[in-house]
């Protein structure tokens, strides 16, 4: 015997095959990887994939100012988010690796120059060593098109 459906019910099997469409939409996405520009090792500079942006760890230029090092690796970073159509405002995470952490609060003060609050997520690890000598590396996540809404709670 078949019984009518409640609207309540072909409302739930809609939004479910809707969603399941949204998914399989998403997973025929290409990943698209660009080529690292001037790599220290055998990786993309980043990878986009069902609308993130995934950037490979970025260094400074070394045997400076570690003010200048932390400058030229965000610039590092922004010309990587260009090529993936993404920019800072986009960075919904940042991983930070340094060689010491008294230089914190000193990379704080950069970085809060250069993003706009509400703040991406963060982690900061320090390291023995980065590759070419650098004292700073930033692997950052992002979302082109991202919108930022602050939360008050």
């Amino acid at each position: 015997m078949i019984r009518a459906m409640r609207p309540a019910h072909l409302l739930s099997i809609f939004a479910l095959a809707s969603a399941l469409g949204a998914c399989s939409a998403k997973e025929s996405q290409p990943t698209l990887y660009r080529p690292a520009v001037g790599a220290l090792g055998p990786y993309s500079g980043s990878v986009t994939s069902g609308g993130l942006v995934f950037v490979s760890g970025k260094i400074g230029t070394p045997g400076g100012s570690f003010t200048q090092e932390v400058q030229t690796a965000l610039d590092a970073v922004e010309r990587e988010l260009a090529r993936s159509g993404a920019a800072l405002s986009d960075v919904i995470s940042v991983t930070v690796y340094l060689t010491n952490l008294d230089l914190y609060d000193e990379f704080n003060e950069i970085y809060a120059n250069r993003f706009d609050p509400p703040y991406p997520a963060r982690a900061c690890v320090e390291v023995s060593r980065l590759p070419g000598g650098a004292r700073v590396e930033l692997q950052v996540i992002a979302q082109a098109g991202f919108r930022v809404v602050p939360l008050n709670d």
